[in-house]
């Protein structure tokens, strides 16, 4: 098709006036063949019917567990293409707060560990889960273009033999006007219906189809009745688009309307033929200024777009410097911190829900938000690495603490050894916490040594005598009888009854060290009456630990009692460092999802448990100082 057979098609149809509209992108011939190619993207049935609208979100307000659950569900119940832009301002959200996560992660690491040769590695199950639905979308995507390209090439197919055909139709010559304007008619309806082709072929292919149709035109001015009602056939098709290009005018959403008056092009362009002469410049300058209406409503969208990221811009400035603000106070306790923590939790979920800001200024703000909140975690850490290099010294003191333990826990001088032994409980409970890895072995190491030295003292120290056989006498048949009492019911008469077995007990005296095992089955019948009584678990527990103690008092049990002690001070120390660790890692999860996160609700009901055990093993230990 030669250049100037090119523009008399265009001349003829008005199309070369697409060109000339400045400004008005939607009908530059280059657009419009980026619409027609774009259906290459889609089914024929969704570029001919309106299309389901997925409302778009601020995904740059949306947490790491948001914008996953959002992708599962696009994945699992949109078309592969329909989601695309979706998908890919999913993806680049999740990546950048990851990455925002895992350098901090890292720079927590570097900060707590000094030793040589450690690898930072951090497993996050959010991450691996997020990059299976992602793999699965580009599967299905992949797929759908392997089909979607047999399907381009099967159409190119189809219309290059309906050009071959409407060639084939012209050249014959046949001289019945009325049947060859039929045959160009079905062909012509066969082509709309073709579908799309490859992007590469559309251009050449659209001219030569063109260029032919051109061909039968002029053979139809042989038959100037028939070119006339085809005339007013296209003029009425093409004022039919002119009055549903009107309406687009009104509807809402201005980007719906925006490309469905896309594809209102497309059909003029491609589907519908030329209009008489004294007609054509009037109805394409009418759909022309339509056009460029629509032109103008979009860009007053996009102005006022750009006026709220221009105010959103501000809000996130605003939050950086607090940021920065924060990582500059002088807090000196780990209550403190926790605080601050909280607080720049806050400020982060305002700044991610602040909404996007001018794309000149993307990359800009989130450095810069990230260097303040960087700051901050650097200060942090600072504080949280001295509390180790204490705890590390910790550590040292009470290892020494033991190997002196262990060097005398064979000594049978029990009069010389006694107060040296007890002299080094006590130092040990003035040390404060060591690294939790190293908590357990070293408190079993220093409780072995200190026992083995207290069994071997109470062996030698404990012979029976005829009183303490008496007493375990007593003792025993007084425990026959106790298995036969009943309560009555009565709360104030039970708990009376079961205190005067309590003080009659005491009455039998000691009983030999070797047979003290009486006195734990004593504690169990208590502990079973206890349970039936109507009373708090805390108070319950406490009159059976006092019980405990006065048992051990009695029987002058300065062993068991320092032990009660010992395993009471480990406990709270176990507690508290429970504690400790809860607060200290329910920091890094995501703060925009802890309102409703489950998980986050457990750990506060956990945190809270430990609260209430420490305070109740703090009461324990007050019982036995008093003692």
């Amino acid at each position: 098709m030669s250049e100037a057979t090119h523009d008399n098609l265009h001349n003829a149809d008005g199309q070369d006036q697409m060109e000339q509209l400045d400004g008005v992108t939607i009908i530059s011939q280059s657009v419009l063949e980026e619409i027609d190619n774009s259906n290459a993207e889609e089914s024929e049935d969704d570029s001919i019917k309106e299309k389901h609208e997925i409302p778009v979100l601020d995904y740059d307000a949306m947490s790491m567990e948001a914008l996953t659950d959002e992708l599962e569900k696009l994945v699992d119940n949109e078309k592969v293409m329909a989601i695309k832009d979706h998908v890919e301002g999913i993806r680049k959200a999740f990546s950048d707060k990851y990455h925002h996560f895992i350098d901090e992660k890292k720079e927590e690491f570097l900060a707590q560990n000094n030793e040589e040769g450690l690898d930072f590695e951090y497993h996050f199950p959010l991450k691996n889960k997020f990059d299976g639905i992602y793999n699965a979308y580009k599967a299905s995507k992949a797929k759908h273009f392997k089909q979607l390209q047999n399907n381009l090439e099967q159409n190119f197919a189809v219309r290059e033999g309906l050009i071959e055909e409407l060639k084939n139709l012209i050249d014959s010559g046949d001289s019945n006007i009325g049947d060859m304007f039929k045959k160009v008619n079905d062909i012509r309806e066969r082509w709309k219906n073709a579908g799309a082709i490859p992007r590469d072929k559309y251009n050449i292919l659209w001219n030569n189809y063109h260029f032919h149709i051109e061909r039968f035109y002029d053979i139809m001015h042989l038959d100037k009745e028939a070119r006339d009602l085809d005339l007013k056939h296209n003029l009425e098709q093409k004022q039919h688009i002119i009055a549903k290009a009107k309406e687009l005018l009104n509807e809402e959403d201005v980007m719906k309307a925006f490309r469905e008056l896309q594809l209102l092009h497309r059909v003029w362009k491609e589907e519908i033929g030329p209009v008489d002469r004294e007609h054509r410049e009037a109805i394409w300058d009418e759909f022309s200024e339509i056009t460029k209406q629509m032109h103008d409503k979009r860009e007053a969208l996009y102005a006022v777009a750009r006026g709220k990221e221009t105010d959103n811009l501000a809000v996130k400035n605003e939050i950086i410097v607090l940021i920065e603000a924060l990582g500059t106070e002088k807090i000196d306790s780990h209550s403190g911190w926790q605080a601050q923590i909280k607080k720049m939790e806050a400020l982060r979920e305002a700044f991610f829900k602040a909404g996007k800001v001018p794309a000149e200024v993307t990359e800009e703000t989130w450095a810069k938000f990230k260097n303040a909140v960087r700051a901050f975690n650097a200060h942090k850490n600072v504080f949280y690495k001295d509390i180790k290099h204490e705890q590390h010294e910790n550590l040292t003191k009470k290892l020494e603490l033991v190997e002196k333990a262990k060097s005398l826990k064979e000594n049978s001088d029990f009069a010389a050894t006694t107060p040296i032994m007890k002299k080094i409980q006590d130092d040990w409970k003035k040390i404060g916490h060591v690294p939790r890895k190293y908590s357990d072995s070293i408190w079993k190491d220093f409780k072995d040594a200190c026992n083995a030295y207290f069994d071997r003292m109470h062996e030698a120290k404990n012979a029976e005598s005829s009183e303490e056989v008496e007493a375990f006498e007593k003792k025993k048949a007084f425990l026959e009888e106790l298995k036969s009492f009943t309560l009555s019911g009565e709360h104030k008469a039970d708990l009376d009854a079961i205190k005067e077995h309590i003080a009659t007990w005491k009455t039998f005296g000691k009983v030999p060290f070797n047979r003290r095992h009486i006195e734990g089955k004593f504690n169990k019948i208590l502990d079973a009456l206890f349970e039936k009584l109507s009373m708090s678990k805390k108070d319950t527990e406490m009159m059976r630990f006092s019980n405990r103690l006065e048992q051990m008092s009695d029987n002058d049990d300065k062993r068991a009692l320092e032990q009660e002690q010992f395993f009471i001070r480990k406990k709270i120390d176990e507690v508290q460092s429970e504690i400790f660790q809860l607060e200290n890692n329910i920091q890094f999860i995501s703060s925009s999802s802890k309102g409703e996160n489950p998980f986050i609700k457990e750990v506060q009901k956990n945190i809270e448990r430990h609260k209430d055990d420490l305070k109740l093993w703090k009461e324990k230990l007050q019982q036995i100082k008093n003692m």
